[in-house]
This record gives structure tokens, C-alpha cells and sequence, in this order.
């Protein structure tokens, strides 16, 4: 099921628009205020983005703006009442990916948003990287500066999730439902150990700091390497 983030300030259009897309496949997380899905989106990671650009708190532009200032590539829908084409292009420089006027017709909005999914996960690139930092899941190899890194297939996994979704937190639940194809408690602490492993061989040796742990809720790696 793809995560959909929908931040939108008109609750009864918001509420409506949740539900069909729930119907519709998709989990579906509604935050009605520019900082609130800023401060949510350092810690959960989503597949698309639908943002409506007349929000209290931070605009739907510098929102935007901001998340691709961290390297966050989640796709973004603009939903908005303005039509003037500047604001489109606004929009659309400075990293939207796709723009649509309101009133729109839900079947178009559907459309639209699953072709933004179906496109990201199409460029979902073989090789990673984070600064310096690379990843190559074709080949299984892992390099630093041009260092070559040793890892276990689990910590290729672990970091291969982690940098896929760089500059957002990865929280413990999704990584270890990703990594281990067994169940594990919320509390294990096998994630933290495993974790720990990979400072030990992408950070520490090289004097960088890419793995942040965001207490009680996740991991983030650094988008630039650290």
C-alpha cells in the first residue's frame, strides 16, 4: 500500500479527498498546516505528496522548497485554487512534479497521483548516493571517497532503505518490517546493533557523520554524506 501525505487546510474537502483515496488503495496521513507536515516529514517517510499552496504556518511553496533544500524526493501533486501561470511555474521550479487547478475531477487528481508513483518507482535508481557516499544494489558493492566498504547482506539492506529515503527519518517500525523477513518487537534492539555496525564502517573510519538517530522515532541518513 503507497503512503500518501495530503496537507490541505479545508477540512471537509481534506476529509473527502482522504477517503476516496483510502478507498482507492492508498494509506493516507492529512496534515492541515504547512509546519505540521514539515516537522512530519522528518520523521515518516511517504511515497507522494499532495500540497495545497494557501497554508497557515509555511506555504505549500516553501515547503516544497525546503524539501528539496534536504535532497527529500518524495513527488509532489500541487492542489490549488490559483490558475495564474506563474504560479504553475512557480510551483514547478522550484521541485514540484506535477500541478493541478481547483475544482479538479477526482478521477484526474487519481490518475495523476498514480502516475507520479508509477514514475518515481520506475527511476528508483540502482545506484545510491549520499555525498561521497555510494551505493550499488546491482553489483552489492558499497564505496566511501572510493574506499571500499565490506557489508554483511543485512547492513546492505539496512543502508540501501536508509539511503533511498536520504534527508527523511526512517522510522524503526518500517525498517524493521523492511530489513528482517521476521517478526520483531518494537523494542528490540536489534536495529540500534545493526545500526551501530554500520557507523562502524561507513562513518567512524572516515571521520563523517551520515546516520542520525532521531530519538523515539527513527533513523535519518544525511543526504550530502555527513
Amino acid at each position: 500500500m503507497f503512503r500518501l501525505l495530503l496537507v490541505e487546510d479545508e477540512a471537509d474537502f481534506a476529509a473527502a479527498l482522504a477517503d476516496g483515496l483510502c478507498q482507492d488503495g492508498f494509506s493516507v496521513a492529512t496534515v492541515k498546516d504547512g509546519l505540521l507536515a514539515f516537522d512530519l516529514l522528518q520523521h515518516r517517510s511517504f511515497d507522494v505528496i499532495l500540497l495545497d499552496l494557501m497554508l497557515p504556518g509555511l506555504s505549500g511553496l516553501d515547503l516544497c522548497a525546503r524539501l528539496r533544500a534536504r535532497g527529500v524526493e518524495t513527488p509532489v501533486l500541487v492542489l490549488t485554487a490559483r490558475t495564474a501561470e506563474r504560479d504553475q511555474l512557480h510551483a514547478l521550479e522550484i521541485g514540484a512534479d506535477d500541478f493541478l487547478t481547483k475544482p479538479f475531477s477526482y478521477r484526474i487528481l487519481l490518475a495523476r497521483t498514480r502516475v507520479l508513483v508509477r514514475r518515481s518507482m520506475a527511476r528508483e535508481q540502482s545506484v545510491l548516493a549520499a555525498g561521497d557516499l555510494v551505493l550499488d544494489r546491482k553489483r552489492r558493492s558499497c564505496h566511501r571517497g572510493g574506499v571500499a566498504i565490506e557489508l554483511t547482506p543485512r547492513e546492505f539492506t539496512l543502508l540501501a532503505l536508509l539511503m533511498s529515503h536520504a534527508g527523511s527519518v526512517v522510522p524503526k517500525r518500517e525498517a524493521l518490517t523492511e530489513v528482517w523477513d521476521f517478526a520483531l518487537d518494537d523494542d528490540s534492539k536489534v536495529l540500534e546493533v545493526y545500526v551501530g555496525y554500520l557507523r562502524r564502517k561507513i562513518d567512524l573510519p572516515f571521520a563523517r557523520h551520515a546516520l542520525e538517530t532521531v530519538r523515539g522515532v527513527g533513523y535519518r541518513l544525511d543526504p550530502h554524506g555527513g
